[in-house]
This record gives C-alpha cells, sequence and structure tokens, in this order.
C-alpha cells in the first residue's frame, strides 16, 4: 500500500515561514490529485490546497497569497510552502493523494504550531 509521510512541521512566531513535503513511498501507484489539509484541536479537517497533475492549483480562501503548493511527479511529491503565518493557522497538516483509479490516501501528519 501508498504509505504518505510528511515532514517540516514545527514551531514558528507569527509572520513567519514554513515548508511542508510529503513523500509517497511503498506501492505507488498512477497519482492524479495531491493536496494538504488541516485539523485543528476541536476543528473538523478542512481543505488547505490542491494541485492536479497537470498543476492547477487551488487553495482556500483563509490561505490563499500566503500559501503555495508545488508537486514532482516523478518523486511522488508534494509540497506547501507557507508564508507570513498566523496563530490560526496552528493545526496538523495532513498530506493526501488520489490515484487516476480513485484510491485515496492519507499521511499521518505533521504538527504546525504558530506563536509567540
Amino acid at each position: 500500500q501508498v504509505q504518505l509521510v510528511e515532514s517540516g512541521g514545527g514551531l514558528v512566531q507569527p509572520g513567519g515561514s514554513l515548508g511542508l513535503s510529503c513523500a509517497a513511498s511503498g506501492t505507488v501507484f498512477r497519482i492524479n490529485g495531491m493536496g494538504w489539509y488541516r485539523q485543528a484541536p476541536g476543528k473538523q479537517r478542512e481543505l488547505v490546497a490542491t494541485i492536479t497533475r497537470s498543476g492547477n492549483t487551488n487553495y482556500a480562501d483563509s490561505v490563499k497569497g500566503r500559501f503555495t503548493t508545488s508537486r514532482d511527479n516523478v518523486k511522488n511529491m508534494v509540497y506547501l510552502q507557507m508564508n507570513v503565518l498566523k496563530p490560526e493557522d496552528t493545526a496538523v497538516y495532513y498530506c493526501r493523494v488520489e490515484t487516476v483509479a480513485g484510491e485515496i490516501y492519507w499521511g499521518q501528519g505533521t504538527q504546525v504550531t504558530v506563536s509567540s
């Protein structure tokens, strides 16, 4: 099965930047869409950003203009660059991939904490 491992989370001050990476390992099927979701304590998991195989991106209104997602189709990796971070960005961030066959896989999550 496909395993997704996120890295790059940590503690950052408001206004700072942080980059997240997600790498697929194991049996990797042909991946179509990739994306990032986040879940704060006591809240539902929400969409942050998505990117198609061709590179088309979509962002949640709350992060538009601050976050940028990109991908490497050869290495089966997806990246999320987060700039001008706010305390409300604090959450566990999850990587998500969808294969061309419609299979969905989730990473284990990486903690991002924005605090002074």
